[in-house]
């Protein structure tokens, strides 16, 4: 099967070449912004195809800068991507201050220490099966003793990290709450600081072995805690400035659009101030950035809810030019078959590290039955953090050990980015922990009138005699009623109103009928509508209630939706999600 891909890929840059009409080996590339343009655009596309597949969307961003990269047309170039570097910086910035954003001191106050157990346990996991497992096969490989445990425990160390990106942006999309995600939220925030301790200790070991350079242990560990903890203490600082900034310029509870509009400048300005200042001060910017979304979410709970609602709303198309370019990067033709010999078992090893870890970790800490059971597959994505782990192995060590770290964690980055974020859904789905972080909005959205709607509602015949109205309104709470034909056919509707207007008829009150009082419904929705056209529709005309009939042109009445009935129904099936998610994690 491995044999395979260099050969599929081989095609697709063969392809390329006709597409672009040339004959060379060195393709035309795609101006800067173009290929911004058509990134976001057909990024969205197959984002929406493998939606479609029930496949998360960020496979499909992967597949389409994979096609256009350098596995595949080569339509982005080399140049293209050094000058995106930057924007690559700016979405992990984002991307990391929305993660620290959901890091609140009641979770880490609550379940702390199981957090931190676990954390230890995945990472030291992977870390362990991934160096015993590559460095044996690199012994059989290669013969040498030294060079194959070197070669063991980087890749080891470098297996313990797991990109926050992929994995949070499928909790986003299918909007997860419960003790999973809240677990998975956390360690992928801390398993960037655990993966660069790893990295330090290995890279030291590593460094005696193979005779490369300064591999004093002391000051590699000083290296390494000082980029965790000067990226920590940079960003608190900045959460700190940015509350103060938001807090000044806030005038209502809640925030108007001029408001949201300069809180998002804000915002957008502080992020790239804070990964300028990381790495002016070569310090760990994601660390920074999730510093900087934390302090701000436990500094002022509600008023930080609106500002990552604001943040959220404005990332979308930063995520899908985000994960394009991260497969456009993808270059894995050219690997020597000893290469791929390591990449599988690399793979294996840190997914039953990972798994094997967690579950182990989490009975011992007591931690609830879904985060010892699922965690592990969740945390097989590796992206940004491994990559530039990768490449600093790589420029410290040189040689055939550097070109194998760099070209097996790029050929497995791809691997585990295309199915990673697929095991998330499943894991987040059999926890039953998917759809349970919505807002009234969304589930106005994902539902449609008919599952609110009564279908018992009263309704009167044309001919309906004012006294039988009255004794059916004086039983029943609503405040409109619908008039139809014998074959069920909308004619009307009555409303308190009108009642009360026909009052005043003295003397042919015994006379009037359903036919005299109603009036033309001002509007009406079918069963297949969203509920949240129908809310919309009652709010702006308003209405306290909606005819619901067919919409094959007959207007037969299916029943009533009422507007004080529907937004009941919303809060109650809010507040029951929100208990489920809960409840789970006691």
């Amino acid at each position: 099967m491995l044999e395979v891909i260099p050969a599929i890929l081989a095609m697709t840059s063969n392809l390329g070449g006709l597409i672009l009409g040339s004959s060379t080996s060195v393709p035309t590339h795609v101006p800067v912004l173009l290929t911004i343009g058509f990134a976001i655009f057909f990024g969205t596309v197959g984002a929406k195809v493998f939606q479609r597949l029930h496949i998360p969307q960020v496979v499909g961003y992967i597949v389409i800068g994979l096609i256009a990269g350098q596995s595949g047309l080569k339509l982005i170039g080399e140049s293209t991507l050094k000058s995106l570097v930057p924007f690559n910086f700016f979405a992990l910035g984002v991307i990391g201050f929305l993660i620290g954003g959901e890091l609140h001191r009641d979770v880490f106050r609550k379940h702390g220490r199981q957090l931190f157990a676990v954390l230890v346990g995945e990472g030291i996991g992977a870390f362990v099966l991934v160096s015993l497992l590559v460095g044996g096969i690199a012994m059989l490989i290669t013969g040498s003793v030294a060079n194959s445990i070197a070669m063991g425990i980087m890749f080891g160390a470098i297996s313990s990290a797991t990109a926050p990106a992929a994995t949070t942006h499928v909790l986003w999309e299918y909007k997860a709450r419960g003790p999973l995600t809240t677990s998975i939220f956390a360690i992928v925030a801390l398993d960037d600081a655990l993966a660069l301790i790893l990295y330090s200790l290995a890279a030291g070991v590593a460094t005696v072995l193979t005779g490369h350079g300064d591999g004093r242990l002391g000051t590699i560990l000083v290296r390494a805690l000082y980029e965790i903890l000067g990226g920590a203490g940079l960003g608190v600082g900045a959460g700190f400035a940015l509350n103060f900034v938001l807090r000044r310029g806030e005038t209502h509870r809640r925030l108007t659009a001029s408001q949201s509009g300069s809180a998002l400048a804000f915002i957008i300005g502080a992020v790239i101030v804070v990964i300028g200042l990381a790495r002016w001060f070569d310090v760990d910017l994601i660390l920074a950035s999730m510093a900087m979304g934390a302090t701000l979410a436990n500094l002022a709970s509600r008023r930080s809810n609106e500002v990552f609602q604001i943040v959220e709303r404005f990332a979308p198309p930063i995520y899908v030019l985000f994960f394009v370019i991260v497969g456009a990067h993808l270059h894995i033709q050219g690997m020597s078959a000893w290469m791929w010999a390591l990449a599988v078992p690399y793979v294996l090893a840190r997914s039953v590290g990972k798994i094997f870890g967690s579950y182990v970790s989490a009975r011992l800490a007591n931690a609830p039955t879904v985060v010892g059971k699922y965690l592990g597959v969740c945390l097989f994505c590796q992206g940004g953090v491994a990559m530039g782990l990768s490449i600093m192995a790589s420029t410290r060590f040189g040689g055939e050990l550097g070109t194998a770290i760099i070209m097996v964690i790029a050929l497995t980055t791809l691997i585990v980015e295309m199915f990673g974020p697929l095991c998330v859904k499943i894991a987040i789905k059999r926890a039953g922990e998917a759809g349970l972080n919505v807002t009234e909005e969304d589930l106005a959205t994902s539902h449609t009138v008919s599952d609110v709607m009564d279908v018992s509602a009263p309704k009167f015949f044309e001919a309906t005699r004012l006294g039988d109205i009255l004794r059916t309104i004086a039983e029943t709470h609503g405040m409109t009623y619908a008039v139809t034909d014998r074959d069920g056919n909308l004619l009307g509707v009555i409303t308190l109103q009108d009642l009360k207007q026909s009052f005043a008829t003295e003397g042919l009150t015994e006379w009037l009928v359903a036919d005299d009082l109603m009036e033309p419904p001002v509007d009406i929705i079918t069963k297949e509508a969203p509920l949240i056209d129908a809310i919309s529709k009652m709010t702006a005309q308003q209405l306290d209630s909606i005819p619901v009939v067919t919409d094959d042109g007959n207007k037969r009445l299916l029943g009533m939706l009422e507007l004080q009935t529907t937004r009941r129904w919303l809060s109650n099936e809010l507040l029951r999600r929100r208990q489920l998610a809960e409840g789970e994690g006691t």
